[in-house]
This record gives structure tokens, C-alpha cells and sequence, in this order.
């Protein structure tokens, strides 16, 4: 008896009963409470073409370029100046600010103001206010929306983390790149719609990032993001070993796809279909993976651009990366710089930083604007939350009440300044922004509708957003 004939003979009493129940009733009642189930059982493997298809708005954008700063940027120190907190520099916080706050490490101490530590500047026709620790970026100020007045949940790295790349402090929900590839599909169709790159700093603390701030959570785990390493070989065993050419692995990809497709008709799991399209992509990264490393044909030009020549593990080189992947149709791409934590040394510290991600930054605008690719990418830089107005010895403690991020593309006013904080910097006054908000603005550029995409679980329609969310109109072109 061959190995095919075994497979058939393995008639489970749980497979029995459930072909016996997937009537044309069953079938229609699953319709009913998800017509997305029957859709992806009618997509061909490879080719998801998104829950959200047409979408529910005209897209400004096709893409997403994430520049997750971890760790908490001081917004004090890099897009939001504070001269009365310059003036009152050494003297108490007010404590109409602080009373009753959460705080991180500064519960119970002393609180004194903390003068910013940097000068700004005004840059461009637009005369944005920045830091001068961003000579690079400064220069592309009419580029920038700058959204001064972000608040959030959380106030420690971890669960802030998971409330900004998924709505809630609740581990195990789906990340937004992984919403975002459910809902719309990839424009590649031999490389994940999600990539993750991560890079490190060398200054302040390197808080460490869990994988599970770009899983799928309870989305078919086809859908989490795939972590591109930024030296040697991007992905583990991309590579053919000895012996082995792209004919054979062919062979091997076709007969476990098989053997899965009879496992899957005899236990109907779901996670068996994600299987079978794992391993189709992990074949097609094969080729895809060395030709995206391949950098040959980038020119000299380029590469003075981002100050790098590539495959050097920098954020420059990521940059680099971040646009090839764009370029190949990658649908949201995100790049950790893991160094953003000053709680001592801030002045040197954020400075350090400030020069490691700066030039690839700018170059990634300049870059995409110079191949007409930023009018449908939207760029996003920022951390978790920022830090405080009050000094922890000569650094800054975790902040949630106000702080700042830049976004720059498709669908945004370049050159404009959205929100405030307080005069110290440490409520969001004006036009405050939570971070469903932020969602719901991504989401409404991609043309997705946030409160419409759904995913139920457990009885539940879930969502990004979950039960809040409002788009931020003032800063959409």
C-alpha cells in the first residue's frame, strides 16, 4: 500500500462529521457570519487578493514605510520646541501637570524641569521648527507633516509597543502590517507583503523587540510579518544546499504540497492552507530574495546618498533596502532602530542616535521622490511615546500624554505642523491624536474604511482600531 492510499484510508470520525454537516445550509450560514471565509477558500495559494476588495475609498497610497524608532524619542529634543520649559530649566514642575499622572521611574522624586538640550531651527519655505540633531531631515521640512500632539495607553516598552503596532496592550492581536497585508493583498507575488528589518544604535538603552509586534495574532498566520536580517543572507537557508538545484527543490515544494492537501481534506485545519502557501512563497524567495540583495546595479550616486554601500546592518542600509522593496511591490515594510531609551546622557546620547538614522531617513524621501514613488508611499517615523518635561538626572523619564511623530508621502500636507502640547511639553492641547487615530488615518489612505475591517473571533468583530478611532482629516491633502 503506497503512501497516497494510506492517506485515503485515514477517514477520521471528526473529518467523517464535518463533510457530513457542510451542507448547502452550513455553507451558507458560514457566508453569513463571514464571507471572507469563503472567499479565501476560493483564493488561488499565493495570490490573496485582500478582505477588502474594491476598497471602501479611493487609495492615496499603495504602501507603507514604517521608521519605528524604539525605545521613545524625546520629542523635546527633536520636532517639539519648548522655550518656556528652556526658561523654567532646573526649577520645580508645576505640579497642576503632574498631580495624580502616571508616572514611570519619577514616581515619588522630585520633579524639575529639563531644559531641551538641542537648538531648533526653523528649515524650508514652510519654516517647520526642528531640531538641529537632524541636519538631513531638516532640509526635507516642506516634505514633512509633523503631528505634534500624539498620546497613547501604555507607559513601559513593552505593552507601548504592542499598542502601537496593534491597537491594544493585549498581546497576541494582529500587528497593523499584518491588518493592513489581510486587507488589501500584496502588489508582489514572490515576497510577504509584510518585511521587517531591525537595526541597532550605539547609545542609551536597546530595549528589545518581541516578534510579536508584527504577528498575524488571530489572522491566518500567513499574514504575520517576515523578518529580514540586515547581514549575511536575509532569510535563513534562502540558499540551496549542495546537490541541490532550483529543479529539485521544486520537486520537494510539489510533493509536500500534496502530501498537505490530503491531510488537509482529512482534518480540514486551516493552518494545513497557510502551510501549503508558506512553502510556495519560501520557494519563490529562492529566487526573488538574492536578485532583491543584489546591489549591484544600484549606482554611486545612491549609495552617497544613504552613506552606505549596503549589507551593512545600518538603518542607512535598510533605507536602502526599505526602497527595494517597495519598489518589488512589498505592500508594508517596517524598520526597528532599537536606541531611542535616554533615561541618563540624553544631550549625547539622542544626538549619537540622531546621526545614525538622519541621512538614511532623508535619502529614503529624496529617493522616492526621484523615482515618483512617494506620491503613493506614506513614510511614518516615531516611537512608542516620548519622555518627559521633568529631568531623571540629565535624561528623561517615559511620557505618554504628548509627543510627536512625522509622516511624509501620498495623502498628507507636506510642510505643515499639526497639534500641540503644553508649554512644557506634556499634555497634547491642540487637535490631540491617540494612536487609533493614527490607524484609522493610515488605513483611510490605503482607501480601507477602519471601522469595516473586520475579523471575527471568538464571537467578536475585531478590529485595529478596536471600538475608537476617528481620521485625523486636518493633516490629509
Amino acid at each position: 500500500m503506497n503512501l497516497f492510499q494510506r492517506y485515503i484510508q485515514r477517514e477520521t470520525r471528526r473529518a467523517f462529521l464535518g463533510r457530513a454537516a457542510a451542507g448547502i445550509g452550513s455553507v451558507a450560514l458560514a457566508s453569513l457570519l463571514n464571507p471572507r471565509l469563503l472567499a479565501g477558500e476560493a483564493a488561488d495559494a499565493g495570490h490573496w487578493k485582500g478582505a477588502v476588495n474594491p476598497p471602501h475609498f479611493k487609495p492615496t497610497i499603495k504602501r507603507i514605510i514604517y521608521l519605528y524608532m524604539a525605545g521613545g524619542p524625546s520629542h523635546l529634543e527633536t520636532l517639539d520646541y519648548k522655550p518656556k520649559l528652556a526658561e523654567m530649566d532646573g526649577k520645580p514642575m508645576p505640579e497642576s501637570f503632574t498631580k495624580g499622572q502616571p508616572i514611570a521611574q519619577l514616581q515619588g522624586a522630585k520633579l524639575t524641569c529639563f531644559a531641551p538640550q538641542h537648538p531648533f531651527k526653523k528649515w524650508g519655505k514652510s519654516g517647520q521648527e526642528i531640531s538641529t540633531i537632524f541636519p538631513q531631515l531638516g532640509q526635507m521640512a516642506d516634505d514633512l507633516c509633523i503631528i505634534r500632539s500624539m498620546h497613547t495607553e501604555a507607559i513601559n516598552h513593552d505593552p507601548a509597543h504592542t499598542f502601537m503596532n496593534t491597537g491594544t496592550t493585549i498581546s497576541g492581536r494582529p500587528s497593523m502590517g499584518s491588518w493592513v497585508w489581510y486587507g488589501l493583498g500584496s502588489d508582489c507575488d514572490n515576497l510577504p507583503g509584510f518585511v521587517v528589518l531591525t537595526s541597532t544604535g550605539h547609545s542609551g538603552q536597546s530595549q528589545p523587540i518581541a516578534a510579536r509586534q508584527w504577528h498575524s495574532g488571530f489572522l491566518p498566520s500567513n499574514f504575520q510579518g517576515v523578518e529580514f536580517r540586515s547581514k549575511g543572507d536575509p532569510v535563513l537557508y534562502v540558499t540551496n544546499p549542495g546537490g541541490v538545484d532550483a529543479g529539485k527543490q521544486r520537486d520537494v515544494v510539489d510533493a509536500t504540497r500534496a502530501l498537505n492537501r490530503l491531510e488537509n481534506d482529512s482534518v480540514d485545519d486551516p493552518e494545513i492552507a497557510t502551510r501549503i502557501e508558506q512553502y510556495e512563497m519560501a520557494f519563490k524567495m529562492q529566487v526573488s530574495v538574492p536578485d532583491l540583495m543584489n546591489l549591484s546595479k544600484e549606482t554611486k550616486e545612491t549609495f552617497d546618498l544613504y552613506g552606505t554601500q549596503g549589507g551593512d546592518g545600518s538603518f542607512a542600509a535598510n533605507c536602502l533596502l526599505a526602497r527595494r522593496l517597495a519598489e518589488r511591490g512589498v505592500r508594508f515594510i517596517q524598520l526597528y532602530h532599537r536606541d531611542w531609551d535616554h533615561h541618563g546622557g540624553i544631550k549625547n546620547d539622542i544626538q549619537v542616535v540622531a546621526k545614525e538614522v538622519d541621512q538614511g531617513a532623508a535619502a529614503l524621501i529624496k529617493d522616492l521622490k526621484r523615482r515618483d514613488m512617494l506620491k503613493d508611499t506614506l513614510l511614518i517615523w516615531g516611537g512608542e511615546f516620548g519622555r518627559t518635561p521633568m529631568a531623571q538626572g540629565n535624561g528623561r523619564d517615559h511620557h505618554i500624554k504628548g509627543f510627536s511623530m512625522w509622516l511624509a508621502g501620498g495623502g498628507v500636507k507636506g510642510g505643515t505642523t499639526y497639534g500641540a502640547t503644553d508649554d512644557f511639553g506634556y499634555n497634547a492641547v491642540d487637535n490631540p491624536v491617540h494612536v487609533h487615530d493614527l490607524h484609522a488615518t493610515i488605513l483611510r489612505l490605503l482607501g480601507i474604511n477602519h471601522e469595516k475591517l473586520t475579523y471575527l473571533r471568538e464571537g467578536r468583530q475585531f478590529r485595529l482600531t478596536d471600538v475608537a478611532g476617528e481620521v485625523v482629516k486636518g493633516i490629509l491633502a
